[in-house]
């Protein structure tokens, strides 16, 4: 039980950092707010893993007296963790789990009910084969529906698949992101964004970014937004200047 309360509370905390792109405080203190409700108990083992498994970073540190208060930032291995646990693809192949489980186990429960229901045997069987049949069917509809998923792919202009190859990755990401926060508008930092596609494309130059962003926007596939306040920048190298607006974020 506590463990599934400590996983809740780390999601809640996670969908909240994810939700409100920047820095936020790690804990909440009086009326202001923080990612976690208190240092001790579930919330306070959730915070722990939370750091120690790279879901969230520290940005920065202040110390008001005795207290330390630690700021921090939701990281691209915490995104994936939400999306494993909230997209649609996670909930079908526990639904194709279920499915293979219940055909497994309908010949034992045909086998039981012949045993304890002799005479109404014909019945049964072709009730078992009514749900069999049904279930083959249901199967073979998720199994589509889940290489559908698998295989899908945002449409992508040739030229630019050529030129920026992660561009397939950035628009996946950022969908998975989307998928992450439950469908509400949510802006990714161009930093955070970096850090995800550098994993798998660590040849990538800040300029050959750059580039790209700009080509996905002039084809709508994404939308640069500028930053409300130049203060929020804590890694202001990754900006893009158009004209007087600094853009600091990026949404599908």
């Amino acid at each position: 039980m506590k463990r599934l309360q400590v996983e809740q509370s780390l999601v809640e905390a996670l969908r909240q950092a994810l939700a409100e792109p920047g820095e936020q405080r790690l804990y909440k203190s009086g009326k202001l707010n923080g990612l976690f409700p208190g240092r001790n108990g579930v919330h306070g083992t959730a915070a722990d893993q939370a750091l120690r498994d790279g879901l969230l970073e520290i940005v920065r540190t202040e110390t008001k007296g005795k207290t330390v208060i630690d700021w921090v930032r939701l990281t691209p291995r915490g995104v994936e963790f939400l999306h494993e646990r909230e997209s649609p693809l996670c909930a079908l192949q526990e639904l194709r789990s279920l499915l293979q489980l219940n055909q497994q186990a309908v010949p034992a429960w045909l086998t039981e009910m012949r045993g304890a229901l002799q005479a109404m045997d014909e019945r049964l069987a072709a009730d078992a084969r009514k749900w069999l049949e049904r279930l083959d069917a249901l199967a073979r509809r998720v199994e589509e529906t889940l290489r559908r998923l698998e295989q899908s792919a945002p449409l992508l202009p040739p030229e630019i698949a050529e030129s920026h190859p992660w561009a397939i990755d950035a628009l996946n990401y950022l969908d998975r992101r989307r998928l992450a926060a439950k469908g509400d508008a949510c802006s990714c930092p161009l930093p955070e964004l970096f850090a995800a596609l550098v994993r798998q494309h660590p040849n990538l130059s800040v300029r050959v970014y750059h580039e790209g962003l700009r080509r996905l926007h002039e084809r709508r596939l994404v939308q640069l937004q500028p930053a409300t306040h130049l203060t929020d920048l804590p890694q202001p190298e990754y900006a893009l200047l158009e004209g007087a607006a600094v853009l600091y974020y990026v949404a599908r």
